[in-house]
């Protein structure tokens, strides 16, 4: 079963995913052995193709979404279980204002869910004024900030000088990504982290926690 889990992740089957954790759930299979040892290896082969470019992004989309779908329902169950499963952090995610594109921010979240974070997507087009209001009520580890456009890239710097202005930047670590986004635009706008990829934002939030 695990291993049907891991493939339907490779082949970036979301339906199939879905059905077969269901069913391992219903066949009593523990919610943290189907993450472990079926889903999080799924999705970090998918990350490792990737990198050796053997897989492209659409494979790499696919396998994120089967990810997300096996973690929408996953985390409510890791959640009864007490003492079982420990959130890695709580990250907000979303694609900032006058900003359309989902697709590398969501297989982002897909990936840092998958590696045990709790994650909160808003999805795009996010005002500034809705990720100071996640911050408040999630009260994250994190916030991740992408752009994948020239013309939008400021309103990562405008969440950011919203945070200060609010008291709120030093209570979370502010990652930015996105295709035109780079280190030294992290530096600039007062960020904590650039990840140029799903598999970067991951290590670096985890390094970030460990650091």
């Amino acid at each position: 079963m695990l291993e049907e889990i891991k493939t339907a992740i490779l082949d970036g089957d979301a339906e199939k995913t879905g059905a077969l954790v269901k069913k391992a759930l219903t066949e009593s299979m523990e919610p943290l052995e189907i993450l472990n040892r079926g889903c999080i290896p799924g999705i970090e082969k998918a990350g490792a193709l990737f990198e050796a470019e053997e897989f492209f992004l659409p494979e790499l989309i696919t396998a994120g979404e089967a990810t997300k779908a096996a973690m929408d329902l996953l985390l409510p169950e890791l959640k009864k279980t007490e003492g079982s499963w420990k959130s890695a952090g709580k990250f907000v995610i979303g694609t900032v204002e006058g900003d359309m594109h989902d697709i590398g921010k969501s297989i982002v979240a897909s990936m840092l869910s998958a590696a045990g974070f709790e994650v909160t997507d808003l999805g795009i087009d996010v005002p500034t004024d809705r990720f100071l209001d996640e911050v408040k009520a999630v009260q994250p580890d994190f916030i991740g900030l992408s752009a994948l456009l020239t013309s939008t890239m400021p309103k990562q710097k405008d969440v950011v000088d919203a945070l200060i202005e609010a008291g709120l930047r030093d209570q979370v670590k502010v990652f930015v990504g996105g295709a035109p986004v780079s280190s030294d635009w992290a530096e600039k706008i007062g960020a904590d982290g650039y990840a140029e990829d799903a598999i970067a934002a991951v290590k670096l939030a985890k390094s970030t926690l460990i650091g």
